[in-house]
């Protein structure tokens, strides 16, 4: 009988690489749709949904054809969906380019248009465009599922972390861009982007947010120190007074050159309950906030079960108001 894997998994970044950029290559194709979605703040409206077996879209509710694209990493392969019927096609491609024109001529079958632009972004050593992108692959079923266990454990805690917010948070996703997992709270406080910026990013940094997240390449943000793999979290615009503090977690500390608050993975997997840390970690980044940046401390209800919720939230804040 073999033995049953160990709930947090240990992740070694070399052996996942391979993957997680091709991954992060051919979760852009279908990531294209989500930008003739209506525009959120925070591009909340491009978010990847984690799910039972992968990565999956929104739906898209064009005229014609109503339909969402599923990454399934767990069975290697992607589900077209339509209300016309639906397609499977395999994630095991030559290269990326490979890939596109597939995807290309599947969604074609069901009345979807190919995606308005092929542009590989937010990686700075690609090709162009997906169809420059010729490099042979190989895919990888074990490190396949490695990348979703993660994403699926990061993701339950950060949804635990955001239930109680009452302001503006996107779903919990992945920003398919830079292939991280995302949970941001927004003020309705406009900001200034810096003009050198891309458009993507002034766009993102119209208003004032805290992100909490998980990836599995910290060192992109231009700190060769940085964990390489485990939680991330900022706040914009970053406020002074950063350096020091505690982040409310064994191992997490600040990284100024990345300009991040970072838990890394190997530290988290090690505490005695990694779920509950992932909502400590966050909690200490929006007590950072409140308390360097002036954002609201009132901006909560209750953190409880759902289940209870029909008595127990009323009588958490009658307690309160005693």
């Amino acid at each position: 009988m073999s033995e049953r894997p160990e709930p947090w998994p240990v992740l070694v970044h070399k052996d996942l690489s391979p993957t997680v950029d091709y991954v992060n290559r051919v979760a852009q194709v279908a990531g294209k749709y989500t930008l003739d979605e209506p525009f959120e703040v925070g591009w909340g409206n491009i978010v990847l949904e984690i799910t039972p077996r992968g990565l999956r879209t929104p739906a898209f509710r064009h005229p014609d054809v109503t339909f969402s694209v599923h990454y399934r990493l767990l069975d290697g392969d992607v589900l077209i969906e339509t209300d016309k019927g639906s397609r499977t096609l395999p994630l095991d491609a030559e290269s990326v380019a490979a890939f596109y024109d597939t995807f290309c001529e599947t969604a074609a079958e069901l009345g979807i248009s190919r995606p308005r632009s092929s542009l590989i972004c937010e990686i700075p050593d690609a090709p162009p465009t997906f169809e420059a992108d010729t490099a042979t692959r190989t895919w990888d079923p074990d490190a396949a599922r490695q990348i979703w266990r993660a994403m699926n454990l990061a993701a339950a805690g950060l949804e635990a972390w955001q239930a109680p917010f009452l302001g503006h948070r996107p779903r919990v996703g992945v920003m398919w861009g830079g292939f991280d997992l995302s949970a941001t709270r927004f003020r309705a406080q406009h900001t200034a982007p810096p003009p050198q910026g891309p458009p993507f990013m002034q766009n993102a940094q119209l208003n004032a947010y805290v992100s909490v997240g998980f990836s599995f390449d910290n060192t992109r943000f231009n700190d060769a120190d940085a964990p390489e793999i485990g939680m991330y979290a900022y706040i914009w615009p970053e406020p002074d007074g950063l350096e020091g503090r505690s982040w409310g977690v064994e191992g997490a500390a600040w990284y100024p050159e990345a300009g991040l608050a970072l838990l890394p993975w190997e530290n988290l997997r090690r505490l005695p309950d990694p779920h509950q840390a992932i909502v400590k970690f966050g909690d200490a980044v929006y007590d950072t906030a409140v308390q360097t940046a002036g954002w609201p401390s009132d901006l909560f209800g209750p953190r409880v079960d759902g289940w209870y919720a029909s008595r127990t939230p009323w009588k958490i804040l009658e307690q309160q108001n005693d």
